[in-house]
């Protein structure tokens, strides 16, 4: 998603209707876990260690790697 797409979900955020609001909430929450997705991808296939990815995520290395694992270059567990 373009930088322009994410500014206007994260700015339908803060509509006056919290249902306009939570609906551009839950976009965004997607979004951004798609972008983990796939940063955590490519920081595994250059070579990134759970433990690396983990402290650059702020959790823990067992978080990420539940979270993550499996979800290899080619879907396989790593």
């Amino acid at each position: 998603m373009s930088d322009e797409g994410l500014t206007g979900i994260a700015a339908a955020t803060a509509d006056r209707d919290p249902l306009v609001a939570l609906a551009a909430m839950a976009r965004l929450r997607a979004e951004l876990e798609r972008a983990e997705a796939v940063l955590v991808r490519r920081a595994r296939n250059e070579g990134a260690t759970w433990p690396q990815i983990a402290a650059a995520l702020g959790v823990s290395k067992q978080a990420v790697h539940k979270k993550h694992s499996g979800r290899g270059l080619l879907g396989g567990r790593s």
